[in-house]
């Protein structure tokens, strides 16, 4: 497979590897790996950041409700990630692809003798063919006073990610189809935006209406990472990751999804 992105970073969240009843979607992971490893295989440059390890957690410890102590849920971080690894791991082996994984807190990045021996690190795993696996370390993150660590969500650590490794294209999987004109739970007509060259008032206005469904942050904070990529004039789309093979439509031009680009791709249209 050919395509203009040659490294790439690909975002999956929490909702697209946990199922509703806490179970693990294998089926996705699978997925995924194999996508990602066909990608690596014919010449791109792949970088995964995921989300999910509080999820793994609760289902290793059978919790169906999410905990609020930060204690208990550092903790469940701590148990879920090294099972989650486990999973890519065993699964990407299937398709004989080889992967690492990182942990980062904000400061890695924002210090400069520590950001640069991680960008080597990251840089040599790519040379290598080997798939970078991170996430955030929310094991130890903290945010307190002028000490922070945290990167707040996963979408914007990909955001902080993608420019960091001076990537081409960020891709976030979600359990959306991509950005509306409107609340589609509460819109029958609401239209899938195809293509958006700029982050507007109005676009966030819809993302963070009351009672929306993307009120919680979901859609929001997906808005203000593309925001960062727009600025460093790099592209971004919002997939559905019912199933990763959506990537490749992605990639070979097929119009799904939201594209974030000043400039628009060929097919598509919000018209």
């Amino acid at each position: 497979m050919t395509s203009k992105y040659k490294r790439i970073v690909v975002k999956i969240g929490t909702s697209s590897i946990i199922n509703s009843d806490n179970s693990i979607n294998i089926k996705t992971i699978n997925t995924l790996s194999s996508v990602l490893s066909q990608l690596s295989q014919t010449g791109h440059e792949v970088i995964l950041v995921t989300s999910g390890a509080v999820g793994v957690g609760m289902n290793t410890n059978g919790l169906k409700k999410r905990p609020t102590d930060i204690g208990k849920l550092q903790a469940l971080s701590a148990i879920g990630q090294s099972e989650l690894m486990d999973l890519y791991s065993d699964s990407f082996k299937e398709s004989d692809q080889t992967v690492a994984q990182l942990l980062l807190t904000r400061d890695v990045v924002d210090y400069p003798k520590s950001s640069e021996n991680v960008l080597k690190t990251i840089n040599t795993l790519l040379e290598d063919k080997v798939v970078p696996i991170i996430n955030e370390n929310d094991a130890v993150s903290v945010d307190e006073f002028n000490h922070q660590t945290s990167f707040g969500e996963n979408d914007q650590l990909a955001a902080i990610v993608t420019n960091f490794v001076d990537a081409d294209l960020l891709i976030i999987l979600s359990d959306i189809d991509g950005l509306f004109d409107a609340n589609p739970k509460d819109n029958p007509n609401a239209k899938l935006l195809s293509w958006v060259p700029e982050i507007s008032a109005d676009l966030m206005q819809v993302a963070g209406g009351h009672g929306s469904q993307y009120g919680t942050g979901g859609m929001q904070t997906k808005l203000n990472t593309a925001k960062i990529i727009l600025d460093n004039h790099r592209k971004m789309a919002i997939l559905n990751g019912d199933d990763p093979a959506i990537i490749n439509d992605f990639i070979s031009g097929r119009p799904v999804g939201t594209y974030f680009g000043a400039e628009a791709m060929e097919g598509r249209t919000n018209e």
